[in-house]
This record gives C-alpha cells, structure tokens and sequence, in this order.
C-alpha cells in the first residue's frame, strides 16, 4: 500500500508509475522529467511533503514532465542515479541525468536549484 499523497499524484495528476522497464521509454519522451523516488513514507517522514511539493515544482516549470518510481524498481535505479538521501527528485534531460534534490527542502532552494540543474549538460549514465 501506497502513501495516498503519493496515490494522488499518479491518480489525480496522473504522473506514471515507472519501473526499471518502462523509465528509457519516459525519459526518450521527454525533453525534460522529473523522477521522484519515494522510499518506504512510512520510514521516511519528509517522502509527504516532497510528494505535495512536486505538482508545484510541475506547475512552475512546465518542461519537467514528472513521474514516480515504482517501489520494486528504486533500489535499483537508486544506484543508476547514484544519490544518497531519501526521497529524492531526479531531473533528467532526455535519457540524460542533470542532477538530483534530496529531502524536503524551502520553496526558495527548490527557486535557485531548479533552474541550476536544468541549465546543466546532460550526463550519460549506464
């Protein structure tokens, strides 16, 4: 069972659910995406507020298309995208990774932090 902030957004702002089989096809998509790697919320407290904080970050920069990793397929891409803290966005351009936010941060770092990632030269990663 899923967090329901977490069921909203793949029900309400109909983002997809991605696995490890479905995240090339996304990301090739795409110009710009937005993955947001959960982690148990029960285990991680801020996982919610990320959860409310990504249709906001969609709204005000609308290139990210955004989606959510599977739980069954995070470890893995966790170490594809090689971050550390829980829950995390990853902001790919096409197939390539910018960069990554962990945990909850203020709207103003996200204001600085967005715009620094996306402007990044895409990284190709195995």
């Amino acid at each position: 069972m899923t967090h329901p902030l977490i069921e909203r957004l793949t029900n309400e702002f109909s983002y997809p659910m991605l696995t490890t089989d479905t995240l090339e096809a996304f990301l090739a998509a795409n110009e710009y995406s937005v993955l947001f790697f959960t982690e148990d919320a029960t285990k991680q407290k801020e996982t919610p507020d990320v959860a409310v904080v990504l249709p906001e970050l969609v709204a005000t920069f609308p290139m990210l298309k955004a989606a959510v990793i599977s739980r069954d397929s995070e470890k893995e891409l966790q170490e594809r995208f090689n971050f550390l803290q829980w829950p995390a966005l990853v902001f790919c351009k096409g197939t390539g990774f910018l960069g990554s936010i962990a945990r909850i941060r203020d709207w103003d770092d996200y204001m600085v932090s967005v715009p620094e990632i996306l402007s990044r030269t895409p990284k190709v990663l195995a």
